[in-house]
């Protein structure tokens, strides 16, 4: 248990800020390593510092620190359900590798709840990959609702580029 203590004092949750971006692109590439896909990723320090800094904000973000370091983010916005009202959606919740299972994802996690209790959110939605059963057996800890009947459609900025309307 006092080893546990310790671990905790050393994991600061905090706001994200513009000059965490340069870490942030770091962890985003780690975690695009860990799932296969590198290639996908398309954004920038640049863009996120546009698009979560500027005038209207279209991101938030928390930062673990670890020893003086970020060891992982939990970046989020607010999208609204004409069913429910106003949801935050988790989009990715990161946590570097080497620093896995030292508790530092469960804090940004729930730290990630309050922020969407605090901004008055009707409720919190992520993704979870299929085949990440890490990622599945620590949500299941908080009891989620697995939706399977709801199919996740997107396209790419190439496909919104070339559209013409008919």
């Amino acid at each position: 248990m006092r080893n546990k203590e310790n671990q905790d004092k050393k994991i600061f949750i905090r706001q994200g800020r513009a000059d965490d971006l340069p870490r942030v692109m770091e962890l985003v590439r780690e975690l695009a390593e860990y799932e296969k896909a590198p290639h996908e990723v398309e954004n920038s320090v640049e863009l996120m510092k546009k698009d979560g800094f500027g005038k209207n904000p279209l991101f938030g973000f928390l930062v673990a620190e670890y020893d003086n370091s970020i060891a992982g983010i939990s970046l989020y916005y607010f999208r609204y359900s004409t069913w429910k009202g106003k949801m935050l959606y988790l989009e990715d919740l990161i946590v570097t590798e080497n620093l896995r299972k030292l508790g530092i994802g469960k804090r940004l996690f729930e730290g990630t709840i309050e922020v969407a209790r605090k901004t008055e959110s009707r409720g919190m939605i992520w993704q979870v990959l299929e085949w990440n059963k890490l990622a599945f057996d620590f949500y299941k800890k908080y009891e989620p609702i697995v939706d399977p009947q709801w199919v996740t459609c997107r396209l790419t900025k190439k496909q919104i580029d070339r559209f013409t309307p008919n």
